[in-house]
């Protein structure tokens, strides 16, 4: 007769039933792939800690021999120098940033649940078309935008980048698929037998079980507003956002290469930042999303 396999536990609790050796292996894995995706952010750093005569050294170096935070100050004081105060195309990267993603998330969310909960005419064809939008870069579409943002009046204003940035259809795409997966018909119904009214039942009880698919898409959002720079809807120098205004200063030369490094630095701390606080809450809630009917 067979003996019976003990099962493996950890911490009192019963794991998977793998070997020490391929949990061992799937560590060293896992630990590769990660360093290999943190290389990138780590040699940008390392680069706006050197001085200028290492960061044009080939082939290139991984490590600093002089470590120096004269780029960050070099990199400050040509934003000091600027006609434009700085304080204004950061205030405009803000507030287009967060405007464009609080939008973004709510359209893409009430549209989304009616795709997906709703019943009415044409709402197949509907969805079949904001599918085939997927397949068209924004680049295509720019002489269209610019018409049709022309027409009314928003050109050189802050609604030619804020509204074009609420109807992106990925947000769309995704919120309504997890929505028809993620909530159950029953409990819509539940709700609606007791009296909530329909933006009620999306707010209070659609929202709070797709709130993974929302948190990735605020992210997704403001990383790409936060990284917008020049745009050809804005004119005026004081609407264009901070992102524009490092371009503008790198593009001096070889000599601001250093202040350069400082600025890649400075705009990627801050979606790194926000993904930071975001990521547990993702993780937890794609792990407790569940429901059974």
């Amino acid at each position: 007769m067979a003996k019976d396999k003990k099962l493996r536990t950890r911490g009192h609790r019963v794991v998977l039933n793998r070997s020490a050796g391929g949990d061992t292996g799937i560590t060293i894995m896992l630990t590769i792939l990660g360093a290999f995706m943190f290389l990138p952010m780590y040699y940008v750093v390392i680069q706006s800690l050197k001085p200028l005569d290492e960061l044009f050294m080939f082939p290139p170096r991984f490590y600093v021999i002089n470590p120096t935070f004269e780029n960050f100050s070099d990199l400050f004081t040509l934003m000091s120098d600027s006609w434009v105060p700085f304080s204004r195309y950061i205030f405009n990267t803000v507030f287009i940033t967060i405007c464009g993603t609080l939008g973004n998330l709510i359209f893409a969310s009430m549209a989304a649940y009616s795709l997906a909960k709703l019943r009415f005419p044409g709402r197949n064809a509907i969805f079949q078309v904001i599918v085939m939008s997927l397949m068209f870069h924004s680049t295509v579409n720019q002489v269209t935008h610019f018409i049709i943002l022309s027409a009314f009046g928003w050109i050189d204003t802050y609604l030619s980048i804020i509204v074009p940035s609420m109807a992106t259809t990925i947000g769309l795409y995704l919120m309504k698929q997890f929505m028809e997966t993620s909530v159950p018909d029953t409990v819509l119904e539940s709700a609606r037998l007791d009296g909530a009214s329909e933006f009620r039942t999306y707010l209070t009880i659609a929202m709070p079980m797709v709130k993974p698919a929302w948190l990735t898409l605020i992210i997704e959002c403001f990383k790409n507003l936060w990284n917008s720079g020049s745009s050809i809807y804005i004119h005026s120098e004081e609407l264009k956002t901070f992102n524009y205004a490092i371009q503008q200063i790198v593009s001096g030369g070889i000599a601001r290469s250093g202040a350069g490094a400082a600025a890649t630095v400075v705009m990627m701390l801050v979606p790194i930042l926000v993904f930071v606080l975001n990521q547990s809450q993702i993780i937890e809630t794609m792990g407790s999303s569940g429901m059974k009917d």
